[in-house]
């Protein structure tokens, strides 16, 4: 119904923005992320929303990009979460975070956002990996999908990695950081722990 919401920020907390729309305030309950990138208060801003409709009430759920609605509105689709949960998972990662560990198959980063269990995460996994080739991840191998460079090595380097106890995100983050195209298996890993310690 409400696609976005422009106009001045009257309020900002943790939870909410108060957006005044030609005389209007809408109350929005955003992610810290969107908090982070909303200007500060008395500053126009433009918020897209999703209104929630229920027997009790409507609630506006807003977001600073297209890309965060896009996102929140395919985990809305998931059995078992709702917005509220919705919003908690992109206030403890980026939707680039999100895309990744949901791609990579990264149940314990995921697991590791506020109120998500894990099989939570390894459903939010199962129903969305699929469906979020749209919204910038493909299912491409793991190490292509975060830096377009196809490599054995690089996926051999992060499956190594994890192996050694780091989540699936933080090993992609740190091959990405260090590897280059051509280096080896073994030249990835030494560059990798060095850039550990």
């Amino acid at each position: 119904m409400y696609s976005f919401i422009s106009g001045i920020i009257e309020e900002k907390t943790e939870n909410y923005v108060v957006v005044n729309a030609n005389g209007v305030g809408y109350e929005i309950y955003i992610s810290t992320n969107t908090l982070s990138n909303l200007p500060t208060s008395g500053d126009y801003a433009k918020v897209y929303t999703y209104l929630q409709v229920r027997e009790d009430g409507m609630q506006l759920f807003g977001f600073a990009s297209k890309e965060e609605k896009d996102v929140f509105l395919q985990l809305i689709t998931v059995s078992g979460v709702g917005p509220k949960m919705a919003l908690v998972i992109l206030s403890s990662l980026s939707v680039q975070n999100l895309i990744t560990c949901i791609v990579a198959g990264d149940v314990k980063t995921l697991s590791g956002a506020k109120g998500v269990g894990k099989k939570t995460a390894e459903r939010i996994i199962l129903e969305l990996k699929g469906k979020m080739g749209d919204l910038g991840s493909t299912m491409m191998s793991d190490y292509t999908m975060l830096t377009g460079i196809t490599s054995t090595a690089c996926d051999e380097a992060t499956e190594l990695l994890v192996n050694m106890g780091l989540s699936k995100f933080d090993a992609l983050k740190l091959v990405k950081k260090v590897a280059i195209d051509g280096d080896t298996t073994e030249v990835i890993i030494q560059k990798a722990l060095k850039n550990m310690n």
